[in-house]
């Protein structure tokens, strides 16, 4: 079946090539300071990551189906020259891998995700994660229970989603292995309150991402805004009643009944794809304790809480909720976690549980365990960057600014449609703030009402979040499965029924409060949040039931 896939892609790639090279050939040098591609802010510039999308959920290869989605677009780009093609997917000062290695936030990442390789690999190596699983299976005595923990923790983690995902999946995974909850399961439920939770989190990565995102110079005081959209995001609300109502019901439906079906019968991961080898294994000290994992986890909350507000400039006289809006997640998290590393190694040295030898040994195995995601994300940017160099962002500005006037009152959910595309398409839901929540202001500079706006915003954020959540290519949806230990391509498969369904309630939610805005009182609008929070809830309840009853 692999030899087919790659077969199947080697084709994809020839035909693009051939296809392309002779419709749009250009020969000759190119001048870059006066070049435009033909399908520049065209349709034509989604066209790349849908391509990779398309062959990730067909093929189940996601790297290779990456690297055709980075190919397709450095052609189209280069409009069949062949050799700016190739300067263009790893030179290009916008786009090009090199260039996104080489950008200090995405690196920080990089290295934050490597040095919680190491910390998880530590937490194994004495016992700190066999200890807590075993501590958590005499007080979370029920599958229902490990899910709903799951859950609990992901929401109090709601700094950032990064950090969010690798440490619930780190805490959580023996919990969730013991009560045989699959591992796409455990993957969905960190992933559900990653973004879902930031983008309602007043202290967070995302409130400052959301913030500086209204355009300078506006009327709106972005953070007051920020607050303001909270009860009108829609898509994060319902997703986190969803996981509640879907535990409680036993209602898993589409790929994850399967997945949880054979969790229930011994197999956590029902293909045969074990994406980190042996990082499960069993600790090799029987001396490990809850302490062990509970106290390296709680310091890397406060360091990197302290992290991320040294970054914007709390130590210098920032209040602590302008530090959080001008933070630099990256850095912060960076420097917090360096900081919880050095100290955890204290911990175990003084503790007599780990040598000086044995912490070395964890540190190329935790680097090891995440190649995988750190593959993945430098693809997914590098895809990402091809769709900004056949300028997407400019399309959509164009196709959302054509909504406005006389469709005012479905202006919510076209807006929500657009930014979950978007978010889909580049996989990047902060990406898709700078692009539409400027236009949406923009839209409402008329003397329209303040309270359109944030519903308009509101379906903005949440459309961005749910098209996040669905995406292969989304830089969350890699880390939930890194912080899982799941495949990749079983994580997205398995979450995507659940994220559309919350996709169509959120839209229901979206059209009634527009509605409800439009025509009457527009402070009457959050009369939509119940609404649609009921429609979540039979939803879900009939799902139940059809469940039992096929069962």
């Amino acid at each position: 079946m692999k030899k087919k896939n790659l077969l199947f892609l080697f084709c994809v790639v020839v035909i693009l090539a051939i296809f392309i090279a002779i419709t749009l050939n250009t020969p000759g040098s190119v001048d870059l300071e006066t070049y435009t591609p033909k399908v520049y802010s065209t349709i034509g510039a989604l066209l790349p990551p849908i391509i990779a999308i398309v062959l990730a959920l067909i093929t189940k290869e996601v790297y290779s189906s990456l690297f055709v989605g980075i190919i397709a677009g450095a052609l189209l780009y280069s409009n069949g020259n062949l050799e700016l093609m190739l300067n263009t997917m790893l030179y290009n000062g916008d786009g090009g891998m090199i260039y996104k290695l080489a950008d200090s936030w995405n690196v920080g990442i990089l290295v934050f995700l490597v040095i919680l390789g190491i910390m998880v690999a530590l937490m194994n190596k004495v016992g700190g994660s066999a200890a807590f699983g075993q501590w958590a299976s005499t007080h979370i005595k029920t599958r229902v229970g490990a899910q709903l923990a799951t859950m609990a923790l992901g929401v109090l983690v709601f700094v950032d989603d990064y950090f969010n995902c690798l440490t619930v999946g780190s805490v959580m995974r023996p919990v969730t292995d013991r009560h045989q909850v699959s591992r796409s399961k455990l993957a969905y439920l960190i992933d559900a309150t990653a973004a879902p939770v930031c983008i309602i989190a007043p202290v967070s990565s995302w409130a400052a991402a959301v913030t500086s995102s209204v355009p300078e110079g506006s009327d709106i005081n972005g953070f007051s805004m920020f607050l303001k959209t909270i009860p009108y995001n829609f898509y994060a609300l319902s997703t986190l009643l969803m996981i509640i109502l879907i535990t409680v019901f036993k209602a898993d439906f589409g790929l994850m009944k399967k997945h949880e079906k054979n969790a229930i019968n011994g197999d956590l991961f029902t293909t045969a794809a074990r994406p980190y080898g042996d990082a499960d294994a069993e600790p090799t000290t029987p001396h490990g304790k809850v302490i062990d994992l509970v106290f390296p986890v709680v310091v890397l909350i406060v360091c990197c809480v302290i992290g991320m507000i040294y970054t914007g400039g709390f130590f210098e006289g920032e209040s602590f909720i302008n530090a959080f809006s001008n933070a630099d997640a990256s850095m912060g998290l960076v420097l917090g976690s360096i900081v919880t590393l050095l100290i955890t190694f204290c911990f175990y040295m003084t503790r007599g549980v780990m040598s000086f030898k044995e912490f070395t040994e964890c540190i190329p195995e935790g680097f090891k365990a995440m190649v995988a995601p750190i593959l993945i994300l430098t693809l997914a940017w590098t895809l990402s960057g091809m769709t900004g160099l056949l300028g997407a962002k400019f399309y959509i500005h164009d196709l959302v600014a054509g909504s406005a006037g006389a469709l005012n009152m479905f202006l919510p959910c076209i807006i929500f449609i657009v930014a979950l595309f978007l978010a889909f398409s580049t996989g990047t839901s902060w990406g898709t703030f700078a692009i539409l929540i400027p236009i949406v202001c923009h839209v409402f500079e008329d003397g329209s009402t303040y309270e359109m706006l944030v519903i308009s915003i509101a379906a903005c954020l949440s459309g961005a979040v749910c098209g996040d959540h669905c995406s292969p290519i989304s830089d969350t949806t890699i880390m939930a499965s890194a912080g899982a230990h799941c495949d990749h391509v079983n994580h997205v498969s398995t979450q995507l029924p659940y994220a559309i369904t919350a996709a169509v309630v959120s839209f229901i939610g979206y059209l009634i409060a527009g509605t409800i805005g439009y025509f009457a009182d527009s402070s009457l609008a959050l009369i939509a949040l119940p609404i649609t929070l009921v429609i979540m809830f039979i939803t879900i309840f009939v799902i139940g039931r059809r469940a039992k009853t096929e069962a």
